[in-house]
């Protein structure tokens, strides 16, 4: 029997269901795998991105909001911290660092080098600010959220330390556009929505799906941009990940519904296109927008969970890099893709995914085949579950 620890992540409900961050143990006697809840904690209530650092068994969630203004009345956006106890899986809140950006949604650990990584997603909405031109003319200026990049330092012993760098990004895609996210303008400021180590450790990668780019910094306590690639108007790069043995990146495209197959040059930084493929099987009707991107261990094998299609897809990866659908199992119907199923996790092995499927207000688990096809085990009630990682 193997036993493994999951995180979950969940959002706050409208029925007055709260958030917070569960610890699931997995048990797989290979006839039968259970899921059961051995802690629980209510805080932060809007947990979204979490990860596991094993050297120091500590757990960094985000808590995916807005600060309320001057006062403030609720909690700001922070990044909370807790001590898991693998054995028992047990956590313990150790604080929570506020951060300077709307909506964090996104961490990377750098654990060699003791840095946090957050990228903060910001707001769609807009402040409309009246000028006084030179002319004497009045006029409407129009100011959206930061989007940044925040790097944090940690403690030997894992606590959240201060700042040492923020990147402020600029820029923005065609707004409006014609994506039906925010009315169509869900590309009026940049929005960073992954930070991904590349393989060395020598690189950060960010997707602006806001923008259109994938920025490049060489990673330090400070980061220095090494390369930008623009993917096509309206496409929305959104995550990234690396590739085991190719080497390759894939990124997932938000606004195109497209998987997107890159060489990433790892002396310079730079990236280049290889090939792409839609991430769905056909017309499905209606919006879609793929969420999450996962890489098999073994390489060559690529996750992707379309919001809108409602289903998690795998994809085959040629030696020249060409993507092919699969195949796919369906998930629990989207309201629409912003209250869909949002987060995918491989086990270590690659013998499992989890996924949360948020409308279903479930944690699924699936074996995966050798030919990467998903078979459904297991599934445990989690209210709003939004985002799942599995403890190395």
């Amino acid at each position: 029997m193997s036993r493994r620890l999951a995180l979950v992540g969940a959002y706050a409900q409208l029925d007055g269901e709260v958030g917070g961050v569960s610890v699931v143990e997995v048990r797989d006697d290979a006839d039968t795998l259970t899921l059961t809840v051995l802690d629980r904690v209510g805080e932060p209530t809007e947990a979204g991105y979490l990860v596991h650092d094993p050297r120091t068994q500590r757990v960094y969630v985000v808590d995916e909001r807005k600060t309320d203004g001057r006062g403030p009345v609720g909690p700001p956006a922070a990044i909370h911290e807790f001590a898991l106890d693998p054995v028992s899986g047990r956590l313990e809140h150790r604080g929570a660092t506020p951060v300077p950006g709307p909506f964090p949604t996104y961490l990377a650990l750098d654990a060699d080098r003791r840095l946090l990584l957050c990228a903060d997603h910001g707001g769609f909405e807009h402040v409309e600010k009246i000028v006084h031109h030179e002319d004497g003319t009045w006029g409407t200026e129009y100011v959206y959220d930061d989007s940044t990049v925040l790097v944090h330092r940690l403690a030997a012993d894992g606590t959240i330390e201060e700042l040492s760098d923020v990147v402020v990004l600029g820029g923005h895609g065609p707004d409006p556009n014609t994506s039906a996210q925010s009315g169509g303008h869900a590309q009026a400021s940049a929005h960073a929505h992954s930070v991904t180590i590349d393989p060395s450790g020598t690189f950060l990668l960010v997707g602006d799906k806001g923008a259109d780019r994938i920025l490049v910094y060489r990673l330090g306590e400070t980061l220095e941009l090494a390369s930008t690639y623009a993917s096509e108007p309206q496409t929305g790069p959104r995550h990234l990940a690396f590739d085991p043995v190719s080497g390759r990146l894939y990124c997932d495209l938000e606004f195109a519904s497209e998987l997107l197959v890159l060489d990433f040059d790892a002396e310079s930084g730079a990236i280049s296109p290889v090939s792409r493929c839609s991430t769905l099987a056909g017309d499905v009707g209606r919006t879609n927008e793929p969420a999450d991107l996962r890489v098999h261990p073994r390489g060559g094998l690529v996750y992707v969970n379309n919001r809108g299609e409602d289903a998690v897809a795998w994809f085959s990866i040629a030696d020249d890099g060409t993507p092919r659908w699969m195949g796919s199992v369906p998930l629990a119907a989207s309201a629409h893709p912003g209250v869909a199923a949002r987060s995918i996790a491989l086990a270590p092995d690659g013998a499992l995914l989890l996924v949360t499927d948020r409308p279903a207000g479930l944690l699924r688990a699936y074996r995966v085949a050798d030919d990467g096809s998903l078979t459904g085990a297991a599934t445990l009630p989690v209210p709003g579950a939004a985002f799942v990682t599995v403890v190395v």
